[in-house]
């Protein structure tokens, strides 16, 4: 008999049970729904600040400069994932659903992780701003001053997702977007990336405090190196697996660049904006999912399984949808959203839809992959995925431009969603030709 990985006796409780019958499994489906209406009002209040955001500046500063934002926003998006990698998909996987005491003791070291990576990332960006100088370098600069509220401002959202109050987070993502509008107001007067990236930053850095507020938990900087080292069987390859994903996404922003030009990057961004109200329905559906299937595989393993095939499929419908009704738009509309952006980004509706259609599919396998603890078999599902997003993002921006990339990344997605279902069924193989009693670490 194979013994269970270690990342997989961390991750399941100490005992069996059974699926709950009658009233109590209502009651469980019950309190399953109320975390994932959470989880989706949380990320449509997010992901409408980042849109605003996204549209204010496309509108006020041109395709060009917007181009500027948009390699600033996927650098944000890199070091984002070293530290969801780092600190908070741990503490998802391993302290969802625990005692209070347990979940603070790792909050204030996992928070104090995030707090450390958004400044050493932070003082790098610094550096490489000066390095650079122009425009460019400006918005580097601006951007690692904004890094550690940035970070410790996610830390918060994935730690209340964690202890099942996705309230407290939806509180915490509208009290940024309320500190934004007057910060977005001072920068459209300042009219440079450089303001527009700060009044972003600084109202995350707002809400970062208030999430101290909510929680009553102090940021431990102090714990991170023993936070780290406690997790490093699963934070080393989550990191990996998320840089993989965002890294991925810069380096074909970046090659896009070079090749087709930095408009080409703004055109690209400006359709990931048209597809925002979905891609919100998409992230936060991930802040609980990988906690709601951990939930699974504690009480119910059997329905693994159908869980995630009802989750990938049901995202993958919603973005055939929406790419439906984008389609539809009049171009008086889409040019009053947009301005200049429109006529460029409403060509890459069709292929953005199939791309993001795939990576809903996919995220269903991902989850039930990170649920099982299967660190190693979704690193490599991730490790190919980006690989086949690089290629085909690169390749097609060489053989026909902008459109060419968006078709290489809709494909790309595609068949590394086949993979994450094909490492999925064979986790599930494992799990059950070698049942053992397990042991789940606190």
């Amino acid at each position: 008999m194979t013994p269970m990985t270690t990342e997989e006796k961390k991750t399941t409780e100490g005992k069996k049970t059974t699926a709950p019958a009658g009233p109590a499994r209502r009651t469980a489906a019950r309190a399953v729904a109320a975390r994932l209406s959470w989880g989706l009002a949380d990320q449509a209040a997010s992901s409408l600040t980042n849109f605003v955001v996204g549209i204010y500046v496309a509108r006020s500063l041109g395709l060009a400069a917007f181009g500027v934002f948009s390699l600033a926003w996927v650098t944000y998006g890199v070091v984002l994932s070293v530290s969801r990698g780092l600190a908070t998909d741990p503490l998802v996987v391993r302290f969802s659903g625990v005692p209070e005491a347990s979940w603070r003791g790792a909050v204030a070291r996992s928070s104090g992780t995030a707090l450390g990576v958004g400044a050493a990332i932070g003082g790098a960006c610094l550096v490489i701003g000066a390095a650079v100088g122009g425009a460019v370098g400006s918005a580097f600069a601006c951007l690692g001053l904004m890094l550690p509220g940035l970070l410790l401002q996610d830390a918060w959202r994935y730690a209340f997702f964690a202890a099942g109050a996705g309230r407290k987070a939806f509180v915490n993502d509208l009290v940024w977007g309320v500190a934004l509008v007057p910060a977005m107001v001072v920068a459209a007067r300042v009219g440079s990336v450089s303001a527009f990236l700060l009044a972003w930053g600084g109202s995350a850095a707002v809400a970062a405090g208030y999430g101290c507020l909510q929680s009553g938990i102090r940021p431990r900087p102090a714990g991170a190196r023993a936070w780290v080292r406690d997790h490093r069987d699963l934070g080393y390859r989550y990191l990996v697996e998320n840089t993989c994903v965002s890294g991925a996404s810069q380096l074909r922003a970046y090659g896009l660049g070079a090749i087709v030009g930095v408009g080409a990057v703004g055109v690209v961004r400006g359709a990931e904006l048209l597809l925002g109200p979905f891609l919100a329905l998409l992230m936060g559906l991930s802040l609980v999912t990988v906690a709601e299937a951990a939930r699974v595989v504690r009480r119910a393993p059997h329905r693994l399984g159908t869980f995630c095939l009802l989750l990938g499929g049901a995202q993958a419908a919603a973005a055939l949808l929406w790419g439906a009704a984008l389609l539809l738009v009049p171009d008086r509309f889409g040019e009053l959203v947009l301005g200049g952006v429109w006529p460029a980004a409403s060509e890459l509706i069709v292929p953005a839809t199939l791309g993001v259609a795939g990576a809903g599919l996919g995220t269903g396998a991902a989850a039930g992959l990170r649920a099982l603890g299967a660190a190693r078999r979704s690193l490599r599902c991730q490790l190919f995925a980006s690989a086949c997003y690089v290629g085909g993002g690169l390749g097609g921006a060489a053989a026909a431009g902008t459109l060419g990339s968006a078709w290489g990344v809709a494909a790309a997605t595609l068949c590394g969603s086949a993979v994450w279902w094909l490492q999925l069924r064979s986790a599930l193989r494992e799990r059950h030709h070698h049942p053992i009693r397990e042991v789940r670490t606190p």
